[in-house]
């Protein structure tokens, strides 16, 4: 399963790393993902989600049900 976040969409970026003499050589910049449990009133049922950190405050600050209907909306969940 590949490393993108399942309600933001967040993925890999690619980049360099820079010496100190500028040499370059490519790297990847990975997402902080966390495998998280998310309890959903409404479904009255538990869920488990890989989320990013970002997407993790998303959630503290919204709510889950607003963000996983955010998310259902732009295409991220089934």
């Amino acid at each position: 399963m590949s490393r993108v976040c399942e309600l933001t969409g967040k993925k890999a970026m690619v980049g360099n790393n820079v010496s100190h003499a500028v040499n370059r050589t490519k790297r990847r910049f990975d997402v902080n993902l966390m495998k998280k449990r998310f309890y959903i009133p409404e479904e009255d049922k538990w869920v488990t989600l890989k989320v990013s950190a970002n997407a993790l405050k998303t959630i503290n600050k919204n709510g889950i049900s607003a963000v996983l209907k955010e998310a259902k909306e732009k295409g991220y969940l089934k």
